[in-house]
């Protein structure tokens, strides 16, 4: 059964005085609009999984067909490139970020997104990957005209690395994590990430009881709920969900201040991040109520039921979904919104 701590900073917020998430999602939407590849991605209804959990409804927020790149990353980084082509002001698209170099560190779907993002715009990318991340998502990389880097045995090395080349390089640092010193960037990623939890609010017929959001560092997790109480209030509980071996968050909660955390490496690759998001961390210990840990059974054990219902994905991208299955126990009247992050390794 998933390991749980409710938030006692809920309301007022762990790092009240950081940056925060930003809750609105006009911005990113007005800039998709000019983009021929965006189309909004379904909200599935899932009758048979909500019996099989003992809730009344269940919602899913199906992001495997984003923008052709399969996975909801595709919002983020490429909104940031976006807005600064935009910001150049003139020229042809396709050439406006010339002479640029965009480099980051991820673990797959971050830097597609800086990859696609990159080349839209004719910036080259240059992303960093640890030896752990799967050759099918370097491949991908390289598809999108990157450059790839195998650096360390785990995301923190990869990130290292990246931070290194863009000094050395006169490279643009663009994570998806947030640390002091380096917020901006971050920040307009994750506003990238408010077009789905926007979407979702669209088209759910009703204001969900139960939001289910998984984390790694937690940008995902912080704009969807940003936004969540911007349109809903305090109304729905917002459950935030990491790997045990990788719970950043839910000890950063614990102990009150950012946590850096140790463990194996987790089958969810995308959520395994040691250390939060500073900018998530706030976001989160404002608007979160609990924060939840799933085993590496558990998420094994939720995706084959997800595959055996048609939702085919990964560990990471069916985690929150794997804790319901797994045992949260929610109420029997629980209408429950998640979020299918990502498709299938193979698919």
């Amino acid at each position: 059964m998933p390991q749980t701590l409710d938030n006692f900073w809920r309301g007022t917020g762990l790092l009240p005085d950081a940056t925060q998430p930003i809750a609105d999602a006009s911005g990113v939407a007005r800039l998709l609009a000019l983009c021929p590849a965006h189309a909004q991605t379904p909200l599935t209804d899932a009758p048979d999984i909500a019996e099989l959990c003992g809730v009344a409804t269940l919602h899913i927020k199906d992001e495997r067909t984003r923008m052709g790149l399969g996975s909801f990353k595709a919002l983020g980084a490429a909104h940031v490139i976006a807005r600064e082509a935009e910001a150049v002001g003139s020229g042809d698209w396709d050439s406006r970020l010339v002479g640029r170099t965009y480099v980051t560190a991820s673990a797959g779907n971050h830097g597609l997104s800086v990859a696609a993002g990159a080349r839209l715009f004719g910036a080259g990318a240059v992303i960093y990957i640890a030896d752990t991340v799967p050759q099918a998502f370097a491949l991908r990389l390289a598809g999108f005209g990157a450059q790839v880097v195998r650096e360390g045995d785990a995301y923190e090395a990869s990130m290292e690395a990246a931070q290194r080349a863009a000094a050395d390089n006169g490279w643009s640092l663009l994570s998806d994590s947030s640390w002091d010193g380096y917020t901006e960037p971050a920040l307009r990623v994750m506003e990238g990430y408010t077009q789905m939890a926007a979407e979702a609010a669209s088209e759910i017929p009703a204001t969900p009881t139960h939001i289910l959001l998984q984390a790694g560092v937690g940008g995902l997790a912080a704009a969807v709920a940003a936004h969540a109480r911007h349109v809903w209030g305090d109304a729905p509980q917002i459950i935030v969900v990491e790997p045990d071996a990788a719970p950043a968050l839910i000890e950063s909660i614990r102990v009150g201040a950012m946590t850096t955390t140790d463990g194996p490496v987790s089958s969810m690759g995308r959520l395994d991040c040691k250390t939060p998001s500073l900018i998530a961390l706030a976001g989160l210990s404002r608007d979160a109520d609990r924060f939840v840990t799933i085993t590496e059974d558990e998420a094994a054990a939720g995706v084959a039921t997800l595959a055996a219902h048609g939702l085919a994905t990964t560990p990471s991208g069916g985690a929150g979904l794997a804790a319901l299955i797994a045992g949260l126990n929610l109420p029997s009247d629980a209408r429950v919104l998640t979020f299918l992050s990502e498709g299938p390794e193979d698919g």
